[in-house]
């Protein structure tokens, strides 16, 4: 295979290799928002090696090495950032080839441990009520009492909602794992009142022409809500889950059921919440308060 001069230094066999590459991740069932990633940083990489290869069976190790350094040195990629890299490079060659690469020694060795961006109860109360638009009201109360990624708000179906066991189905999460939540009795009140208004057909939460709400319209909601709160905390939807979680936790849930009703796959991914309590909740005092 043979590169060939496209625009901004992509060629049109690049763009074919990556269309043939999505293929193959959405037949193995990848969620969009991997194949979106995956091909994302496959292109990058590619049009970067085509500078000096012409051909991809070409590229060798050491370049896929000076590639990944000049992304840290460069770019300050994070440590998770540049596992997407090497994972799509690695089933580029995979998928397309059928060669199997060893890109082991180019994984992050130590972990980032950074701790999740939590509200307080009180910032996430002024967020819900200074949210006017019932539609919007409805979509953030969503997410926050139920602990959905945004990604699974989206994919929300009516049928998913079931009131009379007081549960909302979630489905295909992460990992492609259906789970169950609690339906606070608030929120089914809310979602009622949204239904009357809006009368959704399909999914709970619908743009135009009964299509999916988009991403980035509820980033926006979120934003907006915030300055309207005029909360400077740093927050994004994602933000309404972590808090979920923490709320969950200071009221004295199960952390093993806490890991179900986030859909995490290990707990050790929910244990991160156990952090910041264990540190809210200890009596250590500062050495300033002895001075």
């Amino acid at each position: 295979m043979k590169f060939y001069i496209f625009d901004e230094n992509l060629t049109m066999e690049i763009i074919s290799l990556v269309d043939s590459y999505k293929e193959k991740l959405i037949i193995q069932r990848y969620s969009s928002s991997s194949v979106k990633n995956y091909s994302s940083a496959l292109q990058n990489f590619l049009s970067i090696a085509s500078q000096k290869y012409t051909d991809p069976l070409d590229i060798s190790l050491e370049d896929v090495e000076k590639f990944i350094f000049w992304k840290i040195d460069k770019h300050h990629i994070s440590a998770s950032h540049q596992s997407i890299i090497l994972s799509s490079i690695a089933k580029f060659y995979k998928l397309l080839f059928g060669k199997d690469i060893n890109l082991k020694h180019l994984y992050p060795k130590r972990r980032e441990t950074k701790l999740p961006k939590v509200l307080t109860r009180n910032e996430v109360k002024k967020i819900l009520e200074c949210t006017e638009n019932i539609k919007h009201k409805a979509l953030l109360t969503t997410i926050y009492s139920c602990g959905m990624r945004l990604s699974e708000v989206l994919e929300l179906k009516i049928s998913d909602i079931k009131s009379q066991e007081s549960v909302l189905l979630i489905r295909q999460g992460k990992g492609k794992k259906d789970r169950f939540v609690n339906l606070s009795p608030k929120l089914l009140e809310l979602l009622r009142v949204y239904f009357k208004m809006y009368q959704p057909k399909t999914y709970v939460f619908e743009g135009q022409n009964t299509e999916q709400y988009s991403k980035r319209s509820v980033q926006q909601v979120l934003k907006n809500s915030l300055k309207r709160a005029n909360i400077s905390s740093p927050a994004t939807v994602h933000t309404l889950r972590h808090s979920y979680a923490m709320h969950l936790l200071e009221n004295g849930t199960d952390i093993r059921i806490i890991k179900e009703l986030l859909g995490h796959h290990d707990i050790k991914t929910t244990e991160i919440y156990t952090h910041i309590t264990d540190i809210s909740k200890s009596k250590v005092k500062s050495p300033l308060d002895y001075l």
